[in-house]
């Protein structure tokens, strides 16, 4: 299934890429998954999208849960929590 990635601010910085097209193999099946899969990738990637670590994700411009199920040529996005004041 191929999808589109969209990485911003500090995720986007400490990864060194804003966005992705990617073919994710057949078990990826979820926006979970896909946080999953990318962790894989060692370095940045795991350090960034750990378990645990505070992130925000969405699928095709909605907030999302891990849980959410992936669609072709969906768009997933990760962020850091927003904060203001």
């Amino acid at each position: 299934m191929n999808i589109q990635l969209r990485f911003f601010a500090s995720v986007r910085e400490a990864l060194g890429t804003a966005q992705e097209d990617i073919n994710v193999p057949e078990h990826v099946r979820t926006v979970g998954d896909v946080r999953d899969f990318l962790r894989q990738r060692g370095g940045a990637w795991a350090e960034v999208l750990a378990e645990g670590r505070a992130l925000r994700m969405a699928c095709n411009h909605q907030m999302t849960e891990p849980a959410t199920s992936l669609s072709e040529g969906c768009e997933v996005a990760f962020f850091p929590p927003v904060t203001g004041g």
